[in-house]
This record gives C-alpha cells, sequence and structure tokens, in this order.
C-alpha cells in the first residue's frame, strides 16, 4: 500500500527528474499546444486545480516542471505541468509502475485510481495504470 509520504517524495523526485531531463530533436525545447489549439497557453498547477476545487501548495516551481499538492472531498492528489513534451515524458519514464496516474496534454495527476476515477471526469487525459504482472503502464480507457 502507497502511503502518503511515499507519494510526496515521488512527486518531489519525479519533477526533479523531468526539469533536468535534456530536451533533444527539432521543437523538443519548446511547449506544446493541445490539438486544434496552436497558440493555446500550456496548462498551469494553478489552473488544472481549480477546475476540481483546489488552491493547490506548490510543492516544485521550476521551469520547466511545476507540483502542487491538492487535498480535496475527492482526495488528495499532485498536479503537476511541464513546459515541453520531453519533460513530460521523462516525468512519465520515471513514474512508479505501481502508481496510476492521469496524463493529458504537458501535465499529469498522480494519486490513488479512486480519486483519478473522480478526477477524471472533470480534467479528461488518459488514465495510466499498472500493466497485469506490474512491469509497465498501460492507458485505461
Amino acid at each position: 500500500m502507497t502511503t502518503f509520504p511515499r507519494l510526496v517524495a515521488f512527486a518531489l523526485l519525479a519533477g526533479l527528474a523531468a526539469a533536468c531531463a535534456p530536451a533533444s530533436g527539432y521543437g523538443a525545447g519548446a511547449p506544446v499546444a493541445a490539438a486544434g489549439q496552436a497558440n493555446a497557453a500550456p496548462p498551469t498547477v494553478e489552473g488544472l486545480a481549480a477546475k476540481v476545487g483546489c488552491e493547490p501548495r506548490m510543492q516544485v516551481n521550476g521551469p520547466d516542471t511545476r507540483t502542487g499538492h491538492c487535498k480535496t472531498p475527492d482526495g488528495e492528489f499532485f498536479v503537476n505541468t511541464f513546459r515541453t513534451q520531453a519533460g513530460q515524458d521523462a516525468w512519465m519514464e520515471a513514474a512508479p509502475v505501481e502508481n496510476p496516474h492521469l496524463a493529458g496534454n504537458l501535465w499529469t495527476v498522480l494519486a490513488d485510481r479512486k480519486v483519478l476515477d473522480l478526477l477524471g471526469e472533470r480534467l479528461g487525459g488518459e488514465l495510466h495504470q499498472p500493466a497485469h504482472g506490474g512491469e509497465h503502464m498501460q492507458v485505461v480507457g
């Protein structure tokens, strides 16, 4: 069973790992807009948290990665935003296989599955959870 302190430690480490990830390839350092929104601003921790009724307590506030902690009636969770797709990809690679998370364009939310199901109704994104055997993640839905 995952404890809250373990989630906090993971969120901080994953945020730092993503912030330190090198950018590579054409356009890897540039923010990626959502499909159909060429000039859309990248998501913010505060904007995503507001959609689910939370004022986040910031944990990581770096130039490439930001992480906020939320506690709502739905449960406790971490909201992460990324400046680049390369940063989000690095975070996804470092994410522990035993912890499910939601992933959208330049953002992720880390929490227990029950909480993610509730948040996913309002945030969208894809649910990533451990595959059978727990060796890798699979997209659900």
